[in-house]
């Protein structure tokens, strides 16, 4: 764990507790900095969120712009969570923020929260021209939604996950995600079920919040080794996503939907597009100890966090266009946590040939072997493993030829925690 995650452990309580009160209480005190930031791009959804964000980041930095970014959670260092003006926030302004954080009295506010406040005052202090803040976990009663008037709302595509927080009606979830939605702000909306979707212009008929639907008022396509963007007013050629997995087209597409809506011109779309990074989201891995491992039985490495069953399905897709290009034999490295849905996951994978290797890590991972068997349930050969290393070696052992460490953004973490060479930056 790095040093900032381990203070803000040790000070604050670690529980998930969805609620605006303490928010806006500590907000007050510090000054309204969610009120003094620059113009606010919020996302919410349960998948894509971050693909998105980099997407739009990338587009409106080669437009020229600074940007300020906040996402969660970190895979190796807190400081990834708070980019400020283009780079990650130093530790010692991060420090001195937490302190004056810390040094309010009356107010016990839980790791998310604290963390949250210490962006908006780091972005309230450093001059930028847009700010993009992604959610943490609903919309609604999370620690983000005390911005009360964001330039634009955009929404990823909704489905099942954090069921404990969120419950497991879909349209219930897509209730939480559109209370992001406000009034004066139009809202950009990826794909969604019908059910999310009835929900969404429920929430957003209420604010009087114009909405820009894709599939809609917006179209984006893969097309010729590139993509295609189109709405009514505009048709956009544009590059394939530098992110790897067909699901990138749609998360690009959402993205510049919200571009036009900022008017960067066509040139910064099309250069964001191809030259956004976001870790661990089908990320090859060359460098580092297990990229070496791959690279001496010459085997494909990949890094996926994606975690519940919708993610499970992009995996999925993403794995099989690539088998469709070069077919090779196929294993899959996965841990994930105790409480998310296994069965969907490795439902979603079931048609993908794979060798199934289950491993734990730091923290509240499930049993190795209960998630084997559970992969195992859904047709997969599986076994599980002391380790990843060990899962590789036995994995290129039997002639994996393509191998996809996936399942949890914390076990994504610890992976890229092995090699310097391998962090975010």
């Amino acid at each position: 764990m790095d040093p900032v995650s381990a203070r803000l452990r040790a000070r604050h309580p670690q529980k998930i507790d969805l609620s605006l009160d303490r928010m806006r209480t500590l907000c007050a005190i510090l000054g309204e900095p969610q009120h003094r930031l620059p113009p606010v791009i919020h996302v919410a959804g349960t998948n894509g969120k971050g693909s998105t964000v980099a997407f739009l980041r990338a587009m409106a930095e080669a437009a020229g712009l600074r940007v300020h970014v906040y996402t969660s959670p970190h895979l190796v260092r807190f400081n990834e969570r708070i980019r400020l003006a283009g780079r990650l926030i130093e530790d010692d302004q991060l420090s001195a923020i937490l302190d004056r954080i810390e040094a309010v009295k009356g107010v016990e506010t839980t790791v998310f929260e604290s963390t949250t406040a210490a962006a908006f005052v780091a972005m309230s202090e450093t001059p930028a021209d847009l700010a993009i803040v992604e959610v943490g976990l609903g919309g609604t009663l999370d620690a983000t939604n005390v911005i009360e008037r964001p330039l634009l709302s955009v929404i990823t595509p909704v489905d099942l996950d954090h069921a404990d927080f969120l419950g497991t009606d879909i349209a219930q979830i897509a209730g939480e995600k559109a209370g992001i939605l406000k009034a004066g702000a139009r809202g950009i909306v990826a794909r969604q079920a019908e059910a999310a979707m009835a929900v969404i212009e429920a929430k957003a008929a209420s604010v009087h919040t114009p909405l820009t639907v894709m599939g809609v008022d917006s179209d984006a396509w893969a097309e010729r080794g590139g993509m295609v963007f189109q709405n009514a007013e505009r048709f956009l050629d544009l590059p394939a996503p530098a992110l790897a997995g067909p699901h990138q087209v749609a998360n690009a597409g959402l993205a510049a939907a919200v571009a036009l809506e900022l008017d960067l011109p066509e040139t910064a779309i099309a250069e964001g597009i191809a030259a956004a990074r976001w870790p661990a989201r089908m990320q090859r891995l060359t460098a580092g100890p297990y990229g070496a491992t791959a690279r001496a039985a010459d085997a494909e490495l990949w890094l996926d966090g994606g975690h519940n069953p919708h993610a499970g399905r992009a995996l999925a897709d993403a794995l099989a266009e690539r088998q469709a290009r070069a077919p090779r034999p196929l294993a899959l490295i996965v841990g994930m946590l105790a409480n998310k849905d296994h069965g969907g996951f490795f439902e979603a994978l079931k048609d993908s040939g794979a060798h199934v290797f289950t491993v734990g890590f730091e923290g509240t991972a499930a049993d190795p072997e209960a998630l084997a068997a559970v992969a195992r349930g859904h047709g997969l050969g599986a076994q599980s493993a002391p380790s990843v290393g060990e899962a590789l070696d036995r994995a290129t052992r039997l002639g994996a030829g393509r191998v996809a460490i996936c399942g949890s953004l914390y076990l994504a973490g610890e992976v890229l925690s092995a090699d310097r060479a391998t962090w975010p930056d």
